[in-house]
């Protein structure tokens, strides 16, 4: 089954981190790039961030530049997005995704976890 799972997310306060994870099971992994999108009712779903099959490049919206971090464990089949000094602005579901190309577009990623909700109070 090639869907991911996503965890990790919660309520909390402005200024707080969470660290997002997700488990893809995916035949070969390290193949695959992973991406994070985020979503609120009534707006299209925004790339967050993405990271290559070995881990060797990332990259990230604007929005998030400098607060969250993406990173890969390919002996886990796990992927994970640091977010600190969270914002209101961050409240999201946040989704992760699997493309088998360099992309930062949600429909060049097949693959889609079920979300996971994070809510920023002010």
């Amino acid at each position: 089954q090639p869907q991911p799972v996503e965890s990790g997310g919660g309520l909390v306060q402005t200024g707080d981190s969470l660290r997002l994870s997700c488990a893809a099971p995916i035949r070969t992994f390290s193949q695959y790039v992973i991406g994070w999108f985020r979503q609120v009712p009534g707006k299209e779903r925004d790339f967050v961030a993405a990271i290559t099959g070995s881990g060797g490049t990332t990259t990230y919206a604007d929005a998030v530049k400098g607060r969250f971090t993406i990173s890969r464990d390919n002996a886990q089949n796990t992927v994970y997005l640091q977010m600190n000094n969270l914002k209101p602005e961050d409240t999201a579901v946040y989704y992760c995704a699997a493309s088998r190309s360099w992309m930062f577009t949600s429909d060049r990623y097949p693959y889609w976890g079920q979300g996971t909700q994070v809510t920023v109070s002010s």
